[in-house]
């Protein structure tokens, strides 16, 4: 056990989970000033289209897909911090079309702060999840920092030919949500002292459940693109499969599945700092319904940690990927809008 005079995890942080990310403007401005490198031919996905993972082609079977994810806390409990963070991590290799095969740790900790035994706990935490997909913790690096952060190297492997890219949608695409949106609200709400328990079992229910239906969604012919919604938020993550695709994204927001209770949390104003900078990056890109609520427009960049798998599949496939998301639990997974083609790459919400 921690020692109980420490200090909560989340008082550590200046932001927590997913949140944490540069917001998407600050970071198109921080990559444009890096020069260029060569690509090899074996590189199948590097940094041109804002991809979840970097794929790489060993032999006409198999490509490594390699990632990282890291964050500060989202939640004060060390072991649960661990379990969240790395299933956010892994979520990037399913996201490809991947199954993953092994890890490394990032961690970084105030040693002079935090107690062996919490750290500890963080490590077990995210070893847990590991186990719970898989594969081993294999190694990693840890660091003295004044801000506790933890995440992983997530490796995997996928058929070259049925890796899905956050490009590949195409016109008359079906828009599909795995997990409801809200995971930011509930984390600010937790940070005030406001998430009673059931909350805090629900947030935890869906930032710990793994996105093991990738690779199944990758082998369907139907499927043409994936990505999961992490810390842009559905917004900033449809703006990149629209943009990534040329086309225009449709949105039918009152079927966008939510957690219970959110909404009403945002309405009273308990939402994420990174929301707003998700926003001032993104809006202009996103026609809103005359009326829309600011309390809708904050859950549609809210930052999900560990957030839901968005696929864009071929109409007839729907079904297929529903029913695909129920066998592995996913029963929110719901069709939230449609792709269509534009002359200018977007979003619109109706």
């Amino acid at each position: 056990m921690s020692d109980a005079a420490e200090p909560r995890l989340t008082s550590l942080s200046h932001g927590g989970g997913c949140g944490c990310k540069i917001a998407p403007a600050v970071l198109s401005k921080i990559l444009a000033g890096t020069s260029a490198m060569p690509v090899p031919p074996e590189l199948l996905v590097g940094i041109e289209s804002a991809d979840d993972a970097a794929v790489y082609k060993l032999n006409d079977k198999q490509a490594l897909v390699a990632t990282t994810d890291f964050f500060m806390p989202i939640v004060d409990d060390p072991y649960d911090f661990g379990r969240i963070a790395a299933t956010n991590a892994i979520s990037d290799v399913y996201a490809m079309g991947g199954t993953p095969i092994m890890a490394l740790a990032i961690v970084g900790m105030p040693v002079n702060v935090l107690s062996p035994e919490t750290i500890g706990l963080i490590l077990e935490g995210g070893k847990s999840v590991c186990a719970d997909a898989g594969i081993p913790v294999a190694g990693g690096h840890t660091i003295d920092s004044v801000e506790p952060i933890y995440g992983l190297v997530a490796m995997g492997l996928v058929d070259p030919a049925l890796i899905r890219k956050n490009s590949g949608a195409q016109e008359g695409d079906v828009l599909i949500l795995g997990k409801p949106l809200g995971v930011g609200i509930l984390s600010a709400a937790l940070k005030k002292g406001q998430l009673d328990a059931d909350g805090y079992r629900l947030m935890m229910d869906t930032t710990t459940r793994l996105n093991r239906p990738g690779p199944d969604l990758a082998a369907m012919e139907g499927v043409h693109a994936l990505t999961d919604v992490t810390g842009f938020g559905l917004g900033g993550h449809a703006m990149e499969m629209a943009s990534g695709a040329g086309m225009s994204v449709v949105i039918d927001w009152d079927r966008v599945p939510l957690l219970d209770g959110v909404r009403e949390m945002a309405a009273d104003g308990t939402i994420t700092g990174a929301s707003g900078r998700n926003w001032a990056s993104y809006g202009d890109g996103i026609t809103l319904p005359k009326g829309f609520d600011p309390a809708d427009r904050a859950l549609l960049s809210d930052p999900q940690t560990s957030g839901g798998l968005l696929v864009a599949c071929a109409p007839g496939a729907a079904d297929d990927v529903l029913a695909l998301f129920a066998k592995h639990g996913f029963d929110a997974a719901t069709a939230i809008g449609t792709v269509e083609s534009s002359s200018e790459p977007g979003i619109l919400i109706r």
